[in-house]
């Protein structure tokens, strides 16, 4: 699977998420808030991939 594609299911994972998590419990969130925490989701991701890559090398 290419780095591309890992992305695309990471961006797609945490665009859902993030609809979820705010319409849990900001219903009234905008717009703007729902795609920063999508964005901020996706980082963590790959964060958590570079501290998991850091302890194997």
């Amino acid at each position: 699977m290419t780095r591309f594609h890992v992305f695309v299911i990471r961006a797609i994972l945490g665009a859902g998420f993030a609809v979820l998590l705010t319409r849990m419990f900001y219903p009234d969130a905008n717009l703007v808030y729902v795609a920063g925490l999508g964005i901020i989701l996706v980082g963590l991701a790959y964060f958590a991939e570079y501290l998991r890559n850091r302890k194997k090398n």
